[in-house]
């Protein structure tokens, strides 16, 4: 499922174009703890934006980066604690940043955890082929700065109806972009796109996060940590970590909910969707706001066993509430609720899924009961650097937002949060959720039975994903060391 076979060709010509663009590839060692980065790297970093088109930013792909759009260094995870105040729940609500990594979204680092393991093998060559990156959003983006950054030609897909931010950013950075209908409940119109381009002959290979491994391992091995990190620093000896909530997107980042229950084998993790498009809660379908979470289908690198719990969140909420959190009248009235000034003016660290996880957290909370010594953790994916223009068309829609419309969506979308739409699995219903696997890997994408039953009835199928970190980062340090960049930077 990790392969790490060599290609010896493409692999000379890989570290030949990584000689010719000052290309030094980090380790996963490097991203999990960034105090194992050289030192003269940090320091040519003080010169280099976050977002810049510098192959040393592949450095910055990490949960440590300083808070600073340009020259920043390394330090704690960067996170969040959502009171009482703003949540309604005793529990405590904490959730790492993703706005600081370059892209100003985690997905960076799951495309680099599908195609660097390509590259230090040979199986990318960077010289003649091109990396595809199919997705609703964010992904896409991380995977056409990744390519920029290694040297490598990339084809962004992603649904029209995304914001338009993407698709200007994405302009400058991706060597293509094809937008398929409709919106990011329109995976299968991605897949097809895919197999469209298979079918052109062109040299191509298709990095697709929903059933991309790499994008699995990333999370576990670097975002799992992290979180635990987090813990260790906030958690008393009266405290209890109960569990984490994802909207379940390509399921990639519910890796890390693997990992922590491999640390607290107690704790339940929840899996998030729109009310809209209840796929995993109803078998149903629709359309949705939520952008960046894909739907009417499970991903193939969702570990269904592992999920406790299934939320649905009416897409209503989160597009009220990024107004509430955004908008003067709406701080304004969080500020006299009593919400801490110093995070009311970092809400805008909550993109439109990270609205979407907190909802589903405090929901969590608020069915099993949580008091003040209960932690949940959840993960805020991006910012709302990526819908300023959901602000202004919401604003054309519904007018200016006042005082009165404050009030409102904090009473019914925050304190009036019920456990409505939510359902804790079983073992029959986790298997349910897996069965709905089948329909679009094996009928449509070429995944076998065996493997599919495999997931489900073999004991070490997920586990033997784990500890192939030891073996990437020898491969990435003998590729550095081959390129010479290191050792003359």
């Amino acid at each position: 499922m990790i392969d790490l076979t060599i290609n010896p060709e493409a692999l000379e010509r890989a570290i030949q174009r990584a000689k010719e663009r000052n290309i030094i590839i980090p380790t996963f060692k490097q991203q999990k703890d960034p105090s194992l980065i050289p030192d003269k790297v940090v320091r040519k970093l003080k010169n280099v934006g976050l977002w810049d088109l510098n192959p040393l930013n592949l450095f910055r792909i990490t949960w440590h980066n300083e808070a600073t759009p340009h020259g920043g260094g390394f330090g704690d995870v960067n996170f969040l604690e959502f009171p009482k105040e703003l949540t309604g729940v005793d529990a405590r609500i904490l959730a790492p940043v993703g706005k600081w990594f370059p892209t100003g979204a985690h997905k960076v680092g799951a495309a680099f955890g599908c195609l660097v393991p390509r590259l230090v093998t040979g199986q990318f060559d960077p010289s003649t082929q091109k990396a595809v990156w199919p997705s609703t959003g964010n992904y896409c983006r991380g995977g056409a700065y990744d390519s920029n950054l290694l040297g490598c030609e990339s084809i962004a897909i992603l649904p029209e109806g995304m914001s338009q931010e993407r698709f200007d950013w994405l302009a400058n950075v991706a060597g293509e972009t094809i937008k398929t209908p409709g919106s990011e409940s329109n995976v299968k119109e991605i897949f097809d796109k895919c197999w469209e381009l298979r079918a052109s002959g062109e040299d191509l290979v298709i990095f697709n996060q929903f059933d991309e491994f790499g994008n699995y391992l990333w999370h576990y091995e670097i975002t799992g940590p992290a979180l635990v990190e987090i813990l260790d620093k906030v958690m008393g000896p009266q405290d209890n970590f109960f569990g984490a909530v994802y909207t379940t997107g390509s399921a990639g980042t519910l890796a890390s909910g693997d990992y922590l229950k491999d640390q607290f084998p107690t704790m339940k993790i929840g899996a998030s969707e729109a009310l809209q498009c209840p796929t995993l809660l109803n078998n149903g379908f629709g359309a949705h706001r939520i952008e960046g979470i894909g739907d009417k289908h499970v991903p193939w690198i969702h570990h269904a066993q592992n999920t406790d719990m299934v939320i649905a969140v009416d897409d209503e909420t989160p597009m009220s509430l990024i107004r509430l959190f955004n908008e003067p009248a709406g701080k304004a009235y969080l500020l006299d609720q009593g919400v801490p000034e110093a995070l009311v003016s970092n809400l805008d660290l909550l993109g439109i899924s990270g609205v979407a996880n907190l909802v589903s957290a405090i929901k969590f909370a608020r069915y099993y009961e949580l008091g003040e010594n209960d932690v949940v953790l959840t993960i805020l994916t991006d910012s709302m650097e990526m819908y300023d223009s959901r602000l202004r068309e919401l604003t054309e829609e519904r007018g200016e937002f006042s005082d009165t419309d404050a009030a409102i969506v904090y009473h019914q979308h925050l304190m009036g949060l019920s456990t409505d739409y939510l359902q804790e699995l079983t073992y029959v219903d986790r298997k349910r959720v897996h069965n709905l696997k089948y329909y679009t890997w094996v009928e449509q994408q070429g995944k076998t039975y065996e493997e599919i039953q495999a997931q489900w009835y073999d004991r070490s199928y997920w586990s033997n994903l784990h500890g192939h970190v030891d073996e990437m980062d020898a491969l990435i340090d003998e590729f550095n060391a081959k390129t010479g960049l290191l050792e003359k930077l």
